[in-house]
Order: structure tokens, then C-alpha cells, then sequence
């Protein structure tokens, strides 16, 4: 792990780095409810006030950040992952969040009079909308459905795409934008949805239960965080406990397992001027590390 970079260190839970285009990188920190920058020089900064359980970030059209927000999880002495919801959880939201300051706004509580629980990650379509997943909170004794919405960045429309799925986490889009990949957690499945419109899918039937089409299920014990998807068209899936970052073709087939020194990779995202330059959260170490990374990304909608 020698060609492995740590830009910062000691961070609450990282996750949703966002690469800017003066080098610097925005995240978040679960545990303690920042959005946090680190600039191109190694400067590690906090935007904004603090509140909350950000998660998943993404630059939108305007040039503004939007952020999933997971309401919070409670976090005990000697714990690096949270365990339920916080004490103050009320729900979780879509916020945009100016890059320059950290200001937020909200824009989405719920969905059809439903309240979001925990909205984890997103991805913007071409025709600047965004997709996102929302985990759903686990509780002592039971625990949430999640879900897949589509939203438009102004406030103004938000629709669920398929409902229940257990446990909704990374989200990305193929290159053609014909299909949505969305990374299932306590299962380390893969799912594909074939897009019929913008936050619209073509539904499989029986015994999919949600719609979707399974492309893989991990051997053994793992689970699947945030994902990336490579220029080719592969799909970049952080695996927890596993330690790796599995790279998994649109058929379902693993192409490669890039070892992380890590149990607990949790996202990643491609920059550089080629694309090949790989950002990665280690959540269980609580460090932000680039590499050099053996074929390009894709490079997301909107991204500087």
C-alpha cells in the first residue's frame, strides 16, 4: 500500500468525497455532523455549521453541493461506527450546501407523506436531476425499510423509484445512463434498474422485490457501501469487512479486489486530469487517501 496517499486523518466516520477543481477535496464526517475540506496544499478545514448525519455528497448544476443527511447516529466511547439513531433524531433530509461557506438548506423531508429516514447517497443524471438511496434507520428491535428516489435540485419534484429495498446504500449511474446501480449493505448485493425516463424504471417482475435485477451477491460475510463507476462501464463497490474495493462488470462478473488497508472503505470517487486518481474514505482508520487507480473513471455530471 506504498502508492496510497492519506490527505487527512483522525476524521468522525468520512464518507462522500467530492474532488473540486482547485484540487481540494469536500466530505463529510458522519460522527459529528460535518462537511469538512481538505485543500490542495493539505489544509484540513470544517464548512459551515455542523448538525446532523451528513452522508452522500455531489456537486449539482448550479455549482452547489447536495447532500443526503441521515439525521444523525448515536456514537458511544470506543465505537468508530454509529449505533442507531441519535438521541435528537427526528428524520433525515436533502439539503444543498454552498462549497464556499458550508451554509445548508433543506429541500426534502419526505416523499408521497412519507418522512426520508436516512437518505445515504446520490448521483445527478445529465438532465440535472439526482437519484439517492435512503438506508433506513436500525433501531435496537427493528429497523427501516429503505428506498430509491429521484429529486430535482430546485425543491420542486420528488418521486419514489422503487420501495422496499433492505438496505439502499451507493448509487451511480453506467455511462450511457441506461441503468442505475444501487449497492444493497446488509446483503453485498448489486442491483441494476433499467431507466425508462428521468426517475422512471423499467420494473422487473417476480421474484425481484423491488424491481430491480441482482448482478451479484458477495461469497461469505461482507457488506456493500458507497460505489463509482469506471469509464469502461465497471462498477467500483467499497466492501466492508472484506477490506477491498470490488470492481464488478455490468454482467455481474468481479473483475478485480483492490486490497484497502482498511476493514472499512466506505466510498470513493475518481479525479486528476485522466480520470485515474482514486479518493477513498477509510471509516474505521478515519482517514481521506488518494491513489493512483489502473483505468479511468467516469467522470460524473457536473463535476469541475
Amino acid at each position: 500500500m506504498d502508492d496510497i496517499k492519506v490527505l487527512a486523518s483522525g476524521l468522525g466516520f468520512p464518507e462522500g468525497p467530492v474532488v473540486m477543481k482547485d484540487g481540494s477535496v469536500i466530505f463529510v464526517e458522519l460522527n459529528g455532523g460535518k462537511v469538512s475540506k481538505v485543500d490542495a496544499k493539505g489544509a484540513y478545514s470544517v464548512l459551515g455549521p455542523t448538525a446532523g448525519g451528513p452522508n452522500g455528497l455531489a456537486r449539482g448544476p448550479d455549482g452547489m453541493l447536495y447532500l443526503c443527511n441521515n439525521g444523525g447516529s448515536h456514537y458511544e466511547p470506543g465505537h468508530f461506527a454509529g449505533r442507531g439513531p441519535s438521541r435528537d433524531y427526528k428524520g433525515g433530509s436533502i439539503e444543498r450546501v454552498d462549497p464556499a461557506t458550508g451554509a445548508r438548506t433543506t429541500l426534502y423531508t419526505e416523499c408521497g407523506g412519507h418522512r426520508l429516514a436516512a437518505p445515504n447517497d446520490l448521483v445527478f443524471d445529465r438532465h440535472g436531476g439526482f437519484y439517492f438511496t435512503d438506508l433506513g434507520k436500525r433501531r435496537e428491535r427493528d429497523r427501516d425499510n429503505g428506498g430509491l428516489y429521484y429529486a430535482l435540485p430546485d425543491g420542486s419534484r420528488i418521486v419514489e423509484v422503487a420501495y422496499p429495498i433492505l438496505s439502499p446504500n451507493g448509487v451511480g449511474l453506467s455511462p450511457d445512463e441506461k441503468t442505475l446501480y444501487v449497492a444493497d449493505t446488509e446483503t453485498a448485493r448489486l442491483w441494476a434498474f433499467d431507466i425508462e425516463a428521468p426517475g422512471v424504471i423499467r420494473r422487473e417482475g417476480f421474484p425481484s422485490p423491488h424491481g430491480g435485477r441482482c448482478l451479484v451477491t458477495m461469497p461469505g460475510f461482507s457488506r456493500f457501501d458507497s460505489l463509482a463507476v469506471e469509464a469502461s462501464g465497471d462498477i467500483a463497490v467499497a466492501t466492508l469487512l472484506a477490506g477491498t474495493i470490488t470492481v464488478i462488470a455490468p454482467d455481474g462478473g468481479i473483475r478485480r479486489e483492490v486490497k484497502m488497508p482498511d476493514t472499512h472503505p466506505t466510498n470513493i470517487c475518481f479525479g486528476g486530469p485522466d480520470m485515474r486518481t482514486a479518493y477513498v474514505t477509510l471509516s474505521r482508520k478515519g482517514d481521506l487517501v488518494m491513489m493512483d487507480w489502473p483505468v479511468a473513471g467516469l467522470r460524473l455530471n457536473f463535476q469541475e
